[in-house]
């Protein structure tokens, strides 16, 4: 996904020193294809702000959750071009990274040697980042009502779902261009972790979503997750739960807990994004999937 900037700006004046992520043990071994992998993904995928840094332009971490995996599956050939930023179309077409530089498209790392794929996209065709600086803001003044799912709901539609039905066949596509590009690879579609509380009403105003908007956020995260699982289903793909696996560990727990960062990151990591023990916890459920 891509970076929250619009958030970062609106709570510059609160923003603090982030501190080293704490990451937890993985399988030191799982069931794989032999052979190549590669990863394709957006900032969920690429670990932007975890150090060490190997890719400024696409924000792309060597503890990312690819990395952890390929090391977990003792991959010999392994070629990581996640993006920060990344869309659908980023995958199928040339682009550009976080500092404005070209990027490949990166279904071209994918060839007929490939033996295992993960796919990590989504959420920036439904406008995460903006979704999460509007609701912010909606709610920083005011913790009641709900000015987030107003907003997206006014009129009798929900955009945001709207947003999550429009994306499946973007997603499909991107499915069965990597099925032609490598026809006898292992494809898993990665979903995407736990960010507000899966019950309750959040932790505002650490987390400045109003209390009656988590409920709304929370659906939509499960209903972006809930597609992707079928639209890999329908494409022959399979499907790695990361949402169920982190349950308890969103942005409204304790720093040694939580997976994925809140406004003022205190691991480091980038806000609204996984931090290095989320990324490790994202790499368990794929190597989980793959032992399958």
């Amino acid at each position: 996904m891509k970076l929250a900037l619009p958030c970062l700006r609106a709570f510059a004046l609160i923003a603090v020193a982030v501190t080293a992520g704490t990451v937890v043990s993985g399988p030191a071994h799982a069931a794989a294809p032999a052979g190549r992998y590669v990863a394709l993904g957006d900032s969920y995928t690429s670990g932007p702000l975890i150090p060490d840094q190997v890719d400024l332009n696409c924000v792309r971490s060597n503890r990312n959750y690819p990395a952890l995996v390929a090391r977990a599956i003792g991959s010999a050939s392994f070629a990581d071009v996640s993006c920060g930023g990344a869309t659908t179309g980023d995958i199928l077409n040339a682009g550009k990274g976080t500092l404005g530089l070209p990027v490949p498209a990166q279904i071209s790392a994918v060839t007929a040697a490939t033996a295992l794929v993960t796919i990590g996209i989504g959420g920036n065709d439904i406008g995460f980042s903006g979704i999460v600086s509007a609701c912010a803001q909606d709610g920083i003044g005011n913790p009641f009502g709900t000015p987030c799912r107003d907003r997206y709901t006014s009129g009798g539609v929900d955009a945001l779902q709207a947003r999550i039905a429009a994306a499946a066949p973007k997603i499909a596509a991107v499915v069965q261009a990597v099925r032609a590009a490598a026809p006898n690879a292992r494809i898993v579609v990665v979903g995407y972790p736990t960010i507000v509380p899966d019950s309750g009403y959040g932790c505002w105003p650490t987390v400045p979503f109003a209390f009656g908007d988590v409920p709304y956020l929370r659906s939509v995260a499960k209903s972006l997750n809930a597609m992707l699982a079928r639209t890999a289903a329908a494409g022959g793909a399979e499907y790695a739960d990361t949402y169920t696996p982190s349950i308890g560990r969103d942005v409204c727990r304790g720093k040694s807990v939580r997976w994925v960062e809140g406004v003022v990151p205190e691991n480091t990591a980038a806000p609204f994004h996984p931090n290095a023990a989320g990324e490790q916890g994202m790499a368990n459920a794929v190597t989980a999937r793959l032992a399958v």
